[in-house]
């Protein structure tokens, strides 16, 4: 904690900085708040001035002003009043030729900022009328838009989709009051920045896919705080695309989080590695995917991570767990160290996102509800798992005639090694609270689980599990025994199990 502290003093001093110095209001230098014209030169004149001087704030007044990119520059607070609007162009051309450059960009820049009460928005309904214009034209290259994808319709690349804000190598930086709106692409990422502070942000950004809320990758000493995130993509998402790169020392507290994918998510993309991560007092709604998601496949270390207070309503998952072998060129990483404590999640029989402008893909096979589950792979475990204070409350209503796999199958549940990681990876599983596979030292204390129609599935199924200690886990609407199966389970430690029925049937061993 004593790094965030130095964090929070230094975003003061840099606040006060800001507030000290000149005041470059983009108007001086051309800029007009007519909705159409691009201020991009405008803009730009008066952060290169800004920067020249020794840094300043540059102000967006209130009005409409479009632009193209700009360059924020070091020492340079980019500041909206309140009813100003910053509107990405809607001409495709205007971010470049080939890959679409974000619409605000920093590279290798110290003491940045982005701050005020005013709207950054990239008009994404507008520019993806010109992309598609574009690419039926044949003016805009792109390899992969007519190229049938079985999750989606077919779509522009990533690359044609400009970003809203994209910082690389940067350090010192500040985001605090923004609202960030409709994005083509990753609404924002941050690609091995340091000792950044963001604060009291509003995402809104449902216009597209691959649509995630932030993205920070690679960063360190990050603290994100009060912020509201609705997006279609990932809300809150932690990447490491470099091997040699890691997220480090990243602190996220009183968000709230809607999102078509997962709500707060370690990887996909997991190369480098994630150490140090907390996570305090989260909301989470609406969201089709898991409410935490915690995955390497790619051979990342992922390890002391510290999650706590999490309320999720109408979500598709509640805690997704997961080391795979995505990238052939690595081992596998490692998934270790995790405490999870005082969740509450209520899991519907139905699709969570429905009715939101992009809904999260429709699944390929019939399935009932997916349980929570810890996964790893033979021979490479999830290692040290704490889960305390769990509450879980499931749609239930399953029906054998949509997905039936019975316990004498375990063996045919699919180890997908390579597999995208998400909570249906392995289609229909057997159990419809918890499902635990190739994990060592898994502790879980104080969760109930209980579904509000009947499942006629097993409650929980632990599969080569190790050093499994379970404490107060309390199943009050089970009706299928075994209510725990174990297999592959050795000498595991129970104590105050609270299930209906005689034990010798509700808890089994393979």
């Amino acid at each position: 904690m004593k790094s965030l502290f130095l964090l929070s003093i230094l975003a003061l001093i840099g606040n006060t900085a800001f507030a000290q110095q000149k005041v470059y209001n983009i108007t001086a230098y051309g800029a007009k708040p007519d909705a159409k014209t691009n201020n991009a030169l405008s803009i730009q004149k008066a952060i290169d001035a800004a920067t020249a001087d020794g840094g300043g704030m540059v102000l967006i007044p209130a009005g409409k002003f479009v632009t193209g990119v700009i360059d924020l520059k070091s020492g340079v607070d980019l500041h909206l009043d309140a009813n100003a609007q910053l509107l990405g162009s809607t001409t495709r051309a205007d971010y470049g030729p080939k890959h679409a450059s974000a619409l605000i960009v920093a590279n290798q820049q110290h003491h940045i900022a982005i701050t005020g009460k005013g709207v950054i928005d990239g008009q994404a309904v507008e520019l993806l009328k010109d992309v598609y214009k574009r690419l039926h034209d044949g003016t805009l290259e792109d390899n992969e838009w007519n190229v049938y994808n079985p999750w989606h319709q077919m779509r522009p690349s990533e690359a044609n989709r400009p970003k809203l804000i994209e910082f690389i190598n940067c350090d010192d930086i500040n985001i605090k009051n923004i609202t960030l709106k409709d994005g083509l692409s990753w609404v924002q990422k941050y690609n091995q920045c340091s000792n950044m502070i963001i604060d009291s942000m509003r995402v809104e950004s449902t216009t597209y896919w691959n649509n995630d809320g932030i993205d920070l990758v690679d960063c360190k000493n990050v603290k994100l705080t009060n912020s509201f995130i609705n997006a279609d993509d990932d809300g809150i998402c932690l990447k490491s695309e470099d091997p040699k790169g890691i997220c480090e020392n990243i602190y996220i507290a009183n968000c709230t989080i809607r999102s078509s994918a997962s709500a707060l998510k370690l990887g996909t993309a997991s190369f480098g590695g994630f150490k140090k991560i907390t996570v305090r007092d989260i909301k989470v709604y609406d969201t089709f995917r898991s409410a935490i998601a915690l995955e390497s496949v790619d051979g990342a270390v992922l390890e002391d991570i510290d999650i706590r207070n999490v309320t999720a309503k109408n979500t598709g998952n509640a805690i997704f767990i997961r080391l795979g072998q995505r990238n052939k060129k690595a081992d596998p990483g490692k998934v270790r160290h995790i405490y999870i404590g005082n969740v509450k999640a209520e899991i519907p029989s139905g699709k969570p996102d429905k009715g939101y402008p992009t809904e999260g893909p429709a699944s390929r096979f019939p399935h009932n509800v997916f349980p929570s589950s810890i996964v790893g792979i033979p021979g490479y475990p999830v290692q040290d798992v704490t889960l305390e204070n769990i509450e879980i409350t499931y749609g239930g209503d399953a029906k054998k005639e949509t997905a039936h796999f019975g316990l004498d199958s375990l063996d045919k549940v699919p180890e997908n090694i390579a597999g995208y990681p998400e909570f249906s990876m392995f289609g229909e599983l057997p159990a419809w609270g918890l499902y635990i596979r190739h994990a060592d030292g898994i502790k879980i204390k104080n969760m109930t689980l209980k579904y509000q129609k009947d499942d006629f599935r097993t409650a929980c199924i632990f599969d080569d599990v190790t050093g499994l200690n379970l404490n107060e886990v309390k199943i009050p609407t089970a009706k299928t025994y075994p209510v725990i199966l174990f297999k592959n389970v050795t000498n595991p430690l129970l104590k105050a199990i609270q299930i209906p029925g005689d034990s010798k049937e509700t808890i089994k061993k393979l």
